[in-house]
């Protein structure tokens, strides 16, 4: 087959992750794919990817969220304007923005249907974002969900359907062997000290990372030592208001210099050895749509912190992690410590692991595969009727 696989972004944010290695495996079964991404700064995806890859050009971002996002589905609309882009069997949209775009071609006549992966919902004040995101996934043809948490969302407060398909971790790449690399990347970035607790997604309502800075605060008092690293964060959503409460706390808590650094985002070359860095991954989000970011923490041997909610409980076993309340941050703290006590480190490193057999991008393509087959049937026997 001939697929096209569309996201929101060439920054390394879980959804894109997700579309990358799963285009990648797509590929390696022996099917032809395409990954689109808005790139309308010229930067290319943030790794070179095993697949083919369009860079979807477009203007400039807008300063309003709401009309950066017309932008970038009228970049899409453009894009598949041109002369031989509709040579495609399969059209898979990961995001609301690519899903809106695949709407309007339906709407025209151009394509038959697309397949939507929903990976969560968002809270919008703003009613043309509300209205964009639901309408892209309304108007699928097939809608997926890679939990069974947003799968029953779907269907309760939706009356829609959605077919689960899973995740995965590319455990070549994320390994706990070390590498020269680990104490370059150590001293380059001076991640001196000890414990080392790492939180991945930059500074957002969502990751929590407002519970993160307090709970570490409990742990420095306790351990001076400890180190708060923060990676990633390249979004599409605004939240400049919640990193200003994040600096003002910060401030206020006068550590000294490097107590806690704020990376931005890492050359995605050197997350593994970032994550080996770390000795505990903490991550006590208050949403996700799976958190591929904790397989990929426990593929590289370093034990996760993680909120005790859906979808984390799905997939993690009871001993997998250190689970915490969310909204508490001194239970966010005792996590951070339960995860770094060299007595339970051992037996966290080896659950992780063998949460992470159950887990390859390959049965993820395979299960992604007979899902197309089954949408390229019910299409044809549509059209033909």
């Amino acid at each position: 087959m001939k697929i096209a696989m569309l996201t929101h972004s060439v920054n390394p944010r879980g959804g894109v992750v997700h579309a990358l290695q799963l285009s990648e495996s797509l590929q390696a079964l022996g099917h032809e794919v395409t990954l689109f991404a808005p790139d309308p700064r010229g930067r290319g995806l943030f790794r070179t990817p095993a697949c083919g890859f369009h860079p979807v050009p477009g203007q400039a971002h807008s300063t309003d969220v709401a009309d950066m996002v017309r932008l970038r589905i009228d970049d899409y609309l453009r894009c598949f304007a041109a002369p031989g882009m509709g040579d495609v069997d399969i059209w898979h949209a990961q995001d609301s923005i690519s899903a809106n775009a695949m709407a309007t071609l339906v709407e025209r006549g151009v394509i038959g249907g697309y397949v939507r992966t929903v990976h969560h919902l968002d809270q919008f004040d703003d009613a043309r974002l509300h209205d964009w995101q639901e309408r892209g996934y309304r108007r699928a043809a097939r809608l997926l969900c890679v939990s069974r948490l947003w799968q029953d969302i779907l269907l309760r407060e939706h009356g829609l359907h959605a077919e689960l398909v899973s995740n995965g971790v590319d455990t070549r790449r994320y390994t706990p062997v070390p590498s020269p690399r680990d104490a370059t990347l150590r001293s380059e970035l001076g991640l001196d000290g000890g414990p080392l607790l790492l939180a991945v997604g930059g500074i957002e309502p969502r990751k929590n990372t407002l519970g993160i800075l307090r709970a570490f605060l409990r742990v420095h008092r306790v351990f001076p030592q400890a180190r708060l690293v923060i990676a990633g964060g390249a979004s599409v959503l605004d939240h400049s208001d919640y990193r200003q409460r994040f600096h003002a706390e910060l401030a206020a808590a006068a550590l000294s210099q490097g107590t806690v650094r704020i990376l931005g985002q890492v050359p995605d070359a050197d997350m593994p050895s970032l994550f080996r860095c770390a000795d505990a991954l903490v991550f006590p989000s208050l949403k996700e749509g799976f958190g591929l970011v904790v397989l990929e923490a426990m593929a590289s041997g370093v034990p996760a912190v993680v909120s005790r909610i859906a979808p984390f409980t799905e997939y993690l076993d009871g001993s997998a992690c250190a689970w915490v309340d969310p909204k508490d941050p001194a239970s966010i703290a005792a996590g951070m410590a339960h995860a770094c006590d060299p007595a339970v480190r051992p037996a966290l490193v080896a659950a992780g692991a063998a949460i992470c057999e159950r887990f390859a991008w390959s049965r993820s393509a395979a299960r992604h595969v007979g899902i197309y087959h089954a949408f390229r049937r019910s299409d044809a026997a549509f059209q033909a009727h």
